[in-house]
């Protein structure tokens, strides 16, 4: 009987659509995951002959077994010495699969985009739901942190390029390059302990969609490492991905510690134009509604006056009267605290688009920074979380890989095999004499009392057809 009259059976026996859409569920990972190990050990059974022909040593087979998407294979494999007695499982090696590794590499990246935005119970919940992935929401959390190490791995690669690199690489050119940065704190392990997730953003402008209007070409780095690290990693994204000789480079923060006017120079010295760097206005305006409340007042409007005609009499004027009014310390020390940090930064208060030449059409107001700080305050401050250092930086590199997208091709490409080794391999292995080769009996994949096998033998033989026109 063939796989569609199987198929017909279970139609047949089920009492509902829902039911039968489960049993061939059942039936497609039982099917699958067999024939997914049956290709493995022909596969190893192939490299083993080509490795004794090289005058390796046949040990013994063991078994081993990896979680797919589709569902858990189990295989045997050759273990084998080679020609200076070193132990291999060539298979292993062929399909990119580490010592001890359960799951593949897709179920470990597919894990961690989902716990992105999700908490590690749900994203167990739903991929038993959705998936034939089952595991612990500790094995979520352990595969976040090895996929975001990756990510932290090769950010740290491009910034040692760079130091030693003897010029600055062929990137991107162009007119203006915009860049914001801040910090935002989530809760440590232990009480009363945080850490800052530092956060930039590189954009080349704004795009409009009606009325929608969004940034063109972010690019974001995230790290919960020193500033110093931040900020190398900042220097080295833009070096690698633009070239800002002749570039406008405008920037914008809160003037805080760790992202002061030239924290940004620095980063951006490659220009031959002096880097702009405003004080974001959000802060600005925060810092007012902490002085002189949150209500309509004539003080407040005349103090947003001075600051956005950049009078430094009217503010001092306002302010001044606005102080003497006052009587209790706890009013006092705030409009202190204002007066120092307007005036600390009062060369840095101006909107960009009056400062350079040729203002590019539909150019806008900096201020981006603090939508996106959300991409990290929703997925680790709500519902009270608390995170371990490795756990916290692990999360904000697979936050930062995705929405760069680079997540995926950072993961796997140390899981990819080189050319050389793939042409090699293809020179050595035809897969379509693979297939020709018996394939073992089945084992506990029936539908009543009809076995699967000759489903399987037809299947496997035209796959081997399909194999001989690929390699």
């Amino acid at each position: 009987m063939d796989i569609i009259s199987i198929i017909a059976g279970l139609l047949k026996d089920t009492k509902s659509l829902i039911e039968f859409e489960e049993q061939v569920k059942i039936l497609m990972q039982k099917v699958f995951t067999q024939w997914v190990g049956d290709v493995f050990e022909k596969l190893d059974q192939t490299i083993r002959l080509k490795k004794q022909a090289e005058g390796w040593q046949y040990c013994r087979s063991d078994y081993r077994s990896v979680q797919f998407l589709f569902g858990s294979v189990t295989f045997k494999r050759s273990l084998m010495h080679d020609k200076r007695g070193n132990s291999h499982y060539p298979l292993d090696e062929w399909l990119g699969l580490v010592p001890h590794q359960r799951y593949s590499p897709l179920v470990e990246l597919k894990v961690a985009e989902l716990a992105s935005e999700n908490t590690y119970r749900e994203v167990a919940d739903i991929l038993k739901e959705w998936t034939a992935v089952s595991l612990s929401h500790t094995t979520v959390g352990n595969m976040v942190k090895h996929v975001g190490k990756t990510q932290a791995e090769a950010d740290k690669a491009l910034v040692e390029e760079l130091e030693i690199a003897v010029s600055l690489p062929e990137g991107k050119k162009v007119d203006y390059l915009f860049s914001e940065a801040d910090g935002v704190f989530v809760r440590g392990l232990k009480k009363k302990q945080s850490m800052e997730v530092h956060h930039a953003i590189l954009y080349e402008g704004w795009e409009t969609n009606g009325k929608r209007v969004s940034l063109r070409q972010p690019t974001v780095i995230m790290t919960t490492e020193d500033i110093q690290t931040f900020w190398d990693e900042v220097q080295a994204t833009a070096a690698n991905t633009y070239s800002l000789e002749k570039a406008h480079v405008i920037t914008n923060s809160d003037g805080g510690a760790g992202y002061t006017a030239e924290r940004f120079q620095t980063a951006f010295s490659q220009s031959e134009f002096p880097v702009l760097n405003q004080l974001d206005t959000y802060h600005v305006a925060q810092a007012i509604i902490r002085t002189f409340g949150g209500g309509k007042s004539e003080i407040k409007e005349q103090i947003r006056k001075a600051i956005r005609t950049h009078d430094l009499d009217q503010f001092t004027l306002y302010l001044d009267t606005h102080e003497s009014t006052l009587t209790d310390e706890k009013s006092l020390k705030k409009v202190k605290e204002f007066r120092s940090y307007i005036l600390k930064n009062w060369d840095r208060i101006f909107d960009w688009r009056d400062k350079v030449e040729n203002v590019p059409e539909g150019a806008r107001g900096l201020g981006a920074m603090e939508s996106n700080q959300r991409h990290i305050s929703f997925r680790m401050k709500k519902r009270g979380m608390h995170w371990s250092k490795a756990g916290a930086e692990a999360m904000v590199k697979v936050k930062q890989g995705m929405l760069n997208g680079t997540l995926q091709e950072t993961y796997l490409k140390h899981r990819s095999r080189s050319a050389r080794k793939q042409r090699s391999l293809q020179q050595s292995i035809r897969m379509s004499q693979l297939f020709k080769q018996p394939v073992r009996p089945s084992i506990g994949v029936k539908h009543g009392s009809v076995s699967l096998h000759s489903s399987r033998s037809s299947a496997m033989g035209h796959l081997s057809k399909i194999l001989e026109l690929s390699f």
